[in-house]
């Protein structure tokens, strides 16, 4: 074998010797990994997205139909229960009510009439019945003729009949008082449908007509908004909401000031979730709310779930197969890498799950998925990861 050969194969021996130490030294020295740190008094959160809406929004119009002539508040206006919002042209209506009253009236008179009448048929059965007495007496004594006498008994019979003809007039025409006063209510209450009032205090949110349109029964002319009833209504994801309980305490943050919080509590959860987006609604009130509010605002909310006085907390990205309940992480045994089972509790919002159970004594849980956390290879503890 020549020099040169030989060199070469120096050469190439002394390549592999170092490729084969750099690998021992690589995959078989102590790797450093962080391990989680039993952490206290840790609130447990779920985050969601959500609008800002409100409990009681009505669009209130006339009961009748018309032509509007005035609309005294616009959108953002404050307005209290009562208040007069809107008016319709009502002289037609007025009119009917002057029909009406003029019917009472005339109602009134008809009856006063039928009443002197029935006194009147009373004086003449009277009369005719002490005509008819005397009648009968004379021809007791066959001073006159019978027909007489029984012209006298038919004329006591017409009486009676035409008194008990005036009576039952007398009954209509009290009737037709009676009805010509329902028809009075009736008109009268239309025309008070003639002005539309706040059904409750509110804000007025929108107005939906301007005077002069003529506008049908029903027709919305404004939308009102009960302030007090002001909430927010957060979408949570199906993961995160079975620990959600009525009363909880809520964090919430708008848009339009990222810089203010508000507190609040969770006062419903919807019975039914978004099926699209596998979400459940959540409703809260604010305990103080800002003094303006913007329906449709977007809004964030955290709601504390739970408050744990000790918690072992490991990153979601440092499980593997994790289904919600159960996984497997990386823990640090007798100074060497191991994987092991473990049972999963609360889930945090930055993304950490609560290991209940399942660890073995003494084990440190790795909290970073690295390259050569190979089990059964020596590891290193360099530092206690912490909130």
């Amino acid at each position: 074998m020549t020099g040169g050969k030989i060199r070469v194969l120096l050469v190439a021996v002394g390549v592999i010797a170092a490729i084969a130490l750099a690998y021992v030294f690589l995959t078989k020295r102590p790797v450093a990994v962080p391990v989680a740190a039993v952490e206290r008094n840790v609130a447990v959160r779920v985050y969601g997205l959500g609008t800002v809406e409100a409990r009681i929004v009505s669009k209130i119009g006339f009961e009748v139909g018309g032509a509007l002539s005035d609309l005294s508040v616009d959108s953002g206006d404050v307005v209290t229960r009562g208040q007069v919002l809107a008016r319709l042209h009502r002289d037609a209506q007025q009119a009917r009510v002057a029909r009406a009253q003029a019917a009472i009236v005339a109602a009134a008179a008809n009856t006063h009439k039928a009443e002197a009448n029935v006194e009147k048929a009373a004086a003449v059965l009277a009369q005719r019945q002490a005509a008819d007495a005397r009648q009968q007496e004379l021809a007791g004594r066959n001073a006159i003729s019978r027909q007489t006498a029984e012209e006298a008994k038919r004329d006591v019979e017409v009486a009676a009949a035409e008194l008990t003809v005036a009576q039952t007039e007398v009954d209509v025409f009290r009737s037709q008082e009676v009805d010509a006063g329902a028809a009075l209510d009736y008109e009268t209450a239309v025309l008070k449908q003639h002005v539309l009032e706040a059904p409750f205090d509110a804000v007025v949110v929108a107005r939906h007509a301007e005077a002069g349109a003529v506008v049908r029964a029903g027709d919305a002319i404004y939308t009102l908004m009960d302030p007090k009833t002001v909430w927010t209504l957060a979408y949570i994801d199906e993961e995160r909401a079975g620990a959600l309980a009525v009363g909880q305490a809520t964090e919430v943050r708008l848009r339009s000031m990222p810089h203010d919080v508000y507190a609040g509590r969770v006062a419903r959860i919807g019975i039914e979730s978004d099926r699209a987006n596998e979400e459940r609604r959540v409703w809260i009130t604010c305990d103080k709310c800002p003094p303006q509010v913007f329906l449709g605002e977007q809004a964030e909310v955290r709601i504390t779930v739970d408050e744990l006085p000790e918690a072992l907390l490991v990153p979601e990205a440092a499980i593997s197969g994790f289904d919600g309940h159960e996984g497997r992480v990386s823990v640090v045994m007798d100074g060497k890498l191991a994987q092991v089972p473990v049972t999963f509790g609360h889930r945090t919002e930055d993304a950490r799950v609560e290991i209940v159970a399942g660890l073995p004594e003494g084990a440190r849980v790795v909290t970073a998925a690295a390259k050569g956390l190979v089990e059964g290879r020596a590891a290193r503890i360099v530092e206690e990861a912490r909130p």
